[in-house]
């Protein structure tokens, strides 16, 4: 998080003191969603895109997360059937 600051501080889209109260808010952030909000009124890079998808956010996730529901349950179907 702090290095998508440093960017958008490179980039001017944030004055050094905006990028110091940030990364303050960043250190003390408790949850994702404290910390998301640091950089939710800035525009999206290609490098927060790519350190997201990293990070395994985003909709590669949501479609893993599915697939993974979806052969749980093929698996217990099939042991239910195996069974009767």
């Amino acid at each position: 998080m702090v290095a998508a600051l440093e960017r958008h501080t490179g980039a001017g889209r944030l004055t050094l003191e905006e990028f110091e109260a940030r990364v303050g808010v960043a250190c003390d952030a408790r949850t994702l969603d404290e910390l998301a909000a640091v950089t939710s009124d800035l525009p999206a890079t290609v490098d927060d895109q790519a350190t997201a998808a990293e990070a395994g956010e985003g909709p590669h996730r949501e479609f893993l997360l599915l697939f993974l529901i979806a052969a749980v349950t093929l698996v217990l179907l099939a042991v239910g059937l195996a069974l009767r």
